[in-house]
């Protein structure tokens, strides 16, 4: 094991690459280069376990390194003091209090994110896409601590925990801004609260801007960072189509619903999830059937954009709507679609997207193998993988709600039922 302290500096440069046996454990120290930062490096390399004969430098030097080892924790925190300058902090905002969070997150744009954009020059609607995508994908870490009768639950993009308070840290989920710079963790104190909490959405955010901003100071070199990181081109997609709905409405509060269809026409339904199925192979039945007649108007339920649009063997001319939070809703076995509704068009609740028919269940074109009706499916992301669940509540849910269809732009006209 090297400890790498300026004063040791080279000293330690001459013996390295030499070996010391303790307990039958080698530890190679390896020359690196000092940190600008800190002036504090630690390398772990554990070669094998063998026993050698150190040389007399290696002894001579052994004690001091011993009580360097003990004494680590306190070099650091001594250390820690003299880091705020390398801190890349802009100028100091007010605390935010904890019992004004929830008021900020009923902004059309939360204040954390204005403010981490104002910081770092990243587009808040970029960070609200990302957040929003790792706040529906992203599962707390097992090494987190929960503390006693208060569950954590993931609100936002969340980092590995060795990332975010450094890899060397010897703290534990260390919340101490400071020391986190000093270990190059990507942990920031957003509200000047002299703490760096993921579970703070001003410290989260902040972070989430900084690590972007370290990628370059242009929207391709912080779409190279998403990449390189997150090495799932469907996920960066995702996110960067959910900043394009936040962009387009300039708000993140995107939640409302609509009825999948238009309410004034003859309609029917009834819970078939997981029924049989037998065309194309033995199935269970992932959505709920709603009939109606041909050409009645089907509607977007969400704010979202275009997924998916086209034929599919058996859902026939389908289309797939990613909501602004991150839920995939399916429309299937329609007869035709709405004008200007495309892939990545982005849409809204009550729109017109298409029309009810019996598509499907074969080559392109195929209809009239079963009574006209739309099947719409509910998915949720965990990043990997989506997975249906049943969506007859939300329907039942929806229905009752008042509806706003919007036709296309041919016909400008709102009726509201």
């Amino acid at each position: 094991m090297a400890v790498f302290i300026p004063h040791l500096a080279s000293t330690l440069e001459d013996i390295a690459e030499e070996s010391v046996s303790i307990l039958c454990t080698t530890f190679t120290g390896t020359s690196s280069r000092m940190s600008s930062k800190s002036g504090v490096v630690i390398m772990l390399r554990i070669i094998k376990r063998r026993k050698v004969q150190p040389s007399p430098l290696i002894r001579a030097a052994f004690p001091g390194l011993v009580s360097c080892l003990v004494a680590f924790p306190l070099v650091c925190s001594t250390l820690s003091a003299h880091a705020t300058a390398e801190l890349s902090h802009v100028p100091k905002h007010p605390s935010i209090p904890v019992n004004g969070m929830s008021d900020q997150a009923t902004q059309a744009i939360p204040d954390w994110y204005r403010r981490a954009s104002a910081r770092n020059g990243i587009p808040w609607y970029l960070l609200a896409g990302l957040d929003v995508y790792g706040a529906t994908t992203t599962k707390v870490p097992p090494d987190v601590v929960r503390p006693k009768g208060k569950p954590i639950t993931v609100t936002g993009y969340r980092f590995p925990t060795t990332f975010w308070q450094g890899l060397f840290n010897p703290v534990q989920n260390d919340d101490n801004p400071k020391r986190i710079a000093l270990f190059e963790g990507r942990g920031r104190d957003g509200d000047n609260d002299h703490k760096a909490l993921q579970d703070d959405p001003y410290d989260r955010v902040e972070a989430i801007a900084a690590w972007l901003r370290s990628g370059g100071q242009t929207e391709q070199d912080q779409m190279n960072v998403l990449w390189n990181t997150l090495n799932n081109p469907a996920g960066v997609e995702r996110i960067l189509a959910l900043s394009n709905v936040y962009r387009k409405f300039q708000t993140t509060q995107l939640t409302a619903r609509c009825f999948p269809l238009h309410k004034r026409y003859n309609y029917s339904f009834r819970d078939t999830w997981g029924e049989g199925r037998s065309f194309g192979g033995r199935r269970i039945h992932e959505g709920t059937d709603l009939f109606a007649d041909y050409g009645t108007p089907v509607l977007s339920t969400c704010y979202g954009y275009v997924e998916l649009i086209g034929w599919n063997r058996l859902g026939g001319w389908r289309i797939g709507l990613r909501s602004a939070d991150n839920q995939y809703f399916y429309f299937a076995h329609l007869s035709s679609y709405a004008k200007q509704i495309k892939q990545g068009a982005i849409v809204r609740p009550g729109q017109v997207i298409g029309y009810v028919g019996s598509s499907g269940y074969g080559r392109p074109g195929t209809s009239g193998k079963f009574p006209p009706h739309l099947h719409f499916g509910a998915y949720r992301d965990t990043g990997t993988r989506e997975w249906a669940f049943d969506p007859y509540p939300l329907l039942k849910q929806w229905e009752r709600k008042p509806q706003v269809v919007i036709y296309p732009e041919s016909k400008k006209n709102k009726i509201k039922h």
